[in-house]
């Protein structure tokens, strides 16, 4: 039986290749292999939440899944968050309600909020207070985070409230009205 194996990991949206050994974590892959810095390294035991990306839209954390466990899967780090150096409006959130402090532990609420709120897009405080208990911060006493994230999920929703409808499908009767007259 072979101690390394090729594996295909699919990371914000880039594919990539990786030689690991079977018992390497997805948090060292991502890290070290990879090069994506921002899941941070924390207790290493499952606990803090600090490594926590997005595998196949679940929060995980990635230092108690192996690589080869990833294989095939959608991962998101927070880098996967900013499009083309904005911030995207939960990071902007976070900054401007003062959701964090020294950011050490940051990145992997914005990972938790992130599937969170994909989720349970219309949560209430108190389910985004449940849901975030599962990671650690030392600095900021929760509260902010929690202020963050339920400006997210309000500015979420009003923005969806507001979107305009799609085009008619090819099977809505605006459609078929027009494709008879042509």
């Amino acid at each position: 039986m072979s101690d390394r194996h090729l594996i295909g990991l699919n990371v914000n949206g880039a594919e990539h290749e990786a030689i690991v050994e079977p018992r390497k974590t997805l948090l060292d892959v991502l890290r070290h292999d990879l090069g994506h810095t921002g899941t941070h390294v924390g207790c290493e035991h499952g606990v803090c939440g600090a490594c926590t990306v997005l595998v196949d839209g679940e929060p995980v954390r990635a230092c108690l899944m192996f690589a080869v466990q990833a294989e095939n899967c959608d991962i998101r780090t927070v880098e996967s968050l900013a499009c083309d150096g904005e911030l995207s409006d939960l990071q902007q959130a976070f900054s401007a309600h003062h959701g964090l402090q020294c950011g050490f532990c940051t990145p992997g609420f914005l990972m938790l909020a992130e599937g969170f709120l994909a989720q349970r897009p219309d949560a209430d405080r108190e389910e985004i207070r449940e849901a975030i208990s599962a990671n650690l911060c030392r600095c900021t006493g929760y509260q902010t985070i929690v202020d963050a994230i339920a400006a997210t999920a309000a500015s979420r929703r009003a923005a969806s409230a507001t979107e305009p409808p799609g085009p008619a499908s090819a099977d809505s009767p605006a459609s078929s009205e027009k494709e008879a007259t042509s």
